[in-house]
């Protein structure tokens, strides 16, 4: 490792110490019997698992809710993805290329949970605003 790795690490750790110092990040409490006993009731609570009907229901709704939202959204994507495709090839010049592979970078490097609390807020909750963030994100990807 050569002098400026080395001095690139001593400042990591000294802002790491730091942060820890600050933040009174306390290890003893992480590793109590108490704390164990409830991660170990936490846990105990899984089993089971729950497989009664009117459960085995909600979750076969919600499923089916899920692969909606996924396909709708790919098809939407889909389709914006071909409408910007053909500029992002350079068939109109090279105005709208660019225009269109910025448009295409801006969706691809947003996350789709960034996209989702957006469109929460844009839209409320349900299973709308998923769908449309997974569709903004998947255009950029496509």
């Amino acid at each position: 490792m050569n002098a400026r790795g080395l001095l690139t690490l001593l400042v990591l750790g000294g802002l790491l110490w730091m942060s820890v110092a600050y933040l009174e990040f306390d290890t003893d409490g992480l590793f109590t019997l108490a704390t164990l006993a409830s991660f170990g009731r936490y846990v105990a609570q899984f089993f089971p698992p729950d497989t009664s009907g009117p459960f085995l229901i909600k979750l076969w709704s919600g499923t089916l809710e899920t692969l909606a939202i996924s396909a709708l959204a790919t098809l939407l994507a889909a389709i914006a993805g071909l409408l910007i495709a053909v500029p992002a090839a350079g068939r109109f010049g090279l105005a709208p290329r660019l225009a269109a592979r910025f448009v295409l970078n801006a969706l691809r490097s947003v996350p789709e949970l960034v996209f989702a609390a957006l469109m929460v807020i844009a839209a409320g909750l349900g299973p709308f605003p998923g769908t449309l963030a997974l569709a903004l994100h998947t255009t950029g990807v496509l």
